[in-house]
């Protein structure tokens, strides 16, 4: 069952129980590594959710959102419709060439995971060529787990918070049948497929059960931390 636009917002509130921390994790490495007034390309957009989070705390250069589905950015274009400077949205998947322009921060949420393993890694070639030199890609994303009893339990974890939280059986049910054309892929092979197109500093900075934040930078990497770290 694919997702409605209009109700997609609510939905990942009660289907992502770390929704703060998960996309609070993207802004805060983009606040803290990228330069003032980046320019920033969303892939994958769907309805603007990391972009909102990260523009709360960065006021980008420029903002570009990527999406396949024309109903899903129509609901970006209305979160964003007064924002300036007003953001690019292009309806395209995500799979093809990023739209022209050199980018300052790629950032993607719940997308990736949808390609198979072969597309995910000519998927991290193209961003690092569409990045600045020092530019961050960080990808919010569901993972899969380093085994079969690791998998089951992030799956109960998952649907026993997302209840609590709201989750009716019919929303469960829905989740559970899209999932089933998900590729996901461990943190540790998408993390050396970042090394093999050339990222440096190439981490996991958010992890709880299937949902994980990793990140690299395109040399020479993000600027030094203030001393006294």
């Amino acid at each position: 069952m694919p997702w409605d636009a209009n109700t997609y917002d609510e939905g990942r509130r009660r289907l992502v129980p770390c929704f703060d921390a998960f996309y609070g994790t993207v802004a805060e490495l983009v606040a803290r590594t990228a330069p003032a007034h980046p320019s920033m390309l969303d892939l994958g957009a769907g309805t603007g959710i990391v972009s909102a989070q990260v523009t709360a705390r960065v006021r980008p250069g420029g903002l570009t959102l990527q999406d396949g589905s024309e109903a899903m950015l129509a609901q970006a274009r209305k979160r964003f419709a007064d924002f300036a400077p007003a953001p690019r949205f292009v309806v395209s998947d995500f799979r093809d060439a990023p739209p022209p322009g050199e980018f300052d921060v790629v950032m993607s949420a719940l997308a990736i995971h949808h390609l198979e393993d072969a597309d995910k890694r000519a998927l991290f070639a193209r961003v690092h060529a569409a990045l600045a030199p020092g530019g961050l890609f960080v990808n919010a994303e569901q993972v899969l787990a380093p085994d079969g009893w690791q998998q089951s339990l992030y799956s109960f974890l998952h649907y026993d918070t997302a209840r609590r939280l709201g989750s009716s059986e019919a929303e469960i049910a829905a989740s559970r049948e899209r999932m089933k054309n998900d590729r996901c892929a461990t943190v540790a092979d998408q993390l050396a497929w970042l090394r093999e197109c050339g990222f440096v500093h190439v981490g996991e900075f958010f992890h709880s059960f299937r949902f994980s934040v990793y990140a690299g930078w395109k040399a020479p990497g993000p600027p030094p931390i203030g001393a006294d770290e």
